[in-house]
């Protein structure tokens, strides 16, 4: 019987994936929903995020994440502990959803399964097998990209999967857009070079590029999805740096916001396959109160 270490897959989201409604894709009627196993909140040490990468789900850019000190890995931490850090969750699916996740981040289904088949011929993680190859390339990323295109004779030019080492010792894999600087392969131009996006946008950078087609209200309606993951205390208060209510994109944020809140837990549960007591556990379940100006209570009572 053939090794299957990688049964589960433990990926961190810090875009789309922080909140429920992100999850299940609600905006996008359903299409490339993700239900996981299990959850629990996570703060990223040596790591920034904002808006770079043109999405494959519409016209508009969607979420990167960049180490602070190049040349260093990004790191993370289960848990509330602490101010320092950018908020995250840690997201356990069953193998069986390898493929959507792949489809989900414009990432070859069948290369993301030789590349998990591979891990577990190592009788290894598949974030620890990852790990490996960063630690080869002294966590550059170019360099990794290299590596990683020659392993599979394959790049993307979206997101491609890094590893994300936990305090615990686990290691989480999280999609980061195929760089500026290079996918790997000379031969496949990233998005994020094809669109000139040579570093990470806050909303309203994002909200005035005019040098490509923008659709504007999907944008405000993905930076919902990401920010709603601050309803369960996911630190997303970099996220709201820069933000204006008084514009017409800060109203649509409000609008898409306060249409999506009221289901937020219900959907973060059914999304994360969490019960009640599980996610009193995982989750303070107190909205950040940097969510008030778009309508968030001050304080959310937990699940009873």
């Amino acid at each position: 019987m053939a090794n299957r270490t990688n049964d589960t897959l433990l990926v961190i989201g810090y875009g789309s994936l922080l909140s429920g409604y992100g999850l299940l894709a609600k905006r996008r009627g359903g299409k490339s929903r993700l239900i996981a196993r299990d959850a629990f909140a996570v703060r990223l040490g040596n790591a920034r995020r904002g808006f770079a990468k043109y999405s494959s789900h519409g016209q508009y850019l969607a979420m990167d994440l960049e180490p602070v000190r190049r040349g260093e890995p990004i790191v993370a931490r289960a848990g509330f502990d602490g101010d320092e850090g950018i908020g995250a969750v840690g997201l356990v699916f069953d193998r069986e959803w390898a493929g959507l996740i792949a489809r989900r981040e414009e990432y070859d289904s069948a290369k993301f399964l030789e590349l998990i088949a591979r891990a577990d011929a190592a009788c290894a993680s598949l974030g620890e097998f990852l790990l490996e190859i960063a630690r080869r390339t002294n966590f550059d990323l170019l360099a990794y990209r290299v590596e990683l295109r020659k392993l599979l004779d394959y790049t993307s030019p979206g997101y491609i999967f890094h590893p994300v080492r936990l305090a615990d010792g686990r290691v989480a894999i999280a999609a980061i857009a195929s760089g500026f600087e290079g996918s790997g392969d000379p031969a496949v131009r990233s998005k994020r070079n094809e669109l000139g996006m040579d570093r990470l946008l806050s909303m309203r950078e994002a909200m005035e590029v005019r040098s490509f087609e923008l659709d504007r209200a999907g944008q405000a309606g993905y930076f919902a999805e990401c920010v709603l993951g601050g309803m369960h205390g996911l630190a997303v208060d970099d996220l709201m740096t820069d933000f204006d209510l008084h514009t017409d994109w800060g109203r649509e944020l409000t609008r898409r916001f306060t249409q999506a809140a009221p289901g937020e837990r219900d959907d973060f549960m059914r999304a994360s396959s969490l019960d009640a007591a599980r996610y009193r556990a995982q989750f303070v379940g107190v909205a950040r109160e940097c969510l008030v100006p778009l309508g968030a209570p001050v304080k959310t009572r937990g699940l009873e």
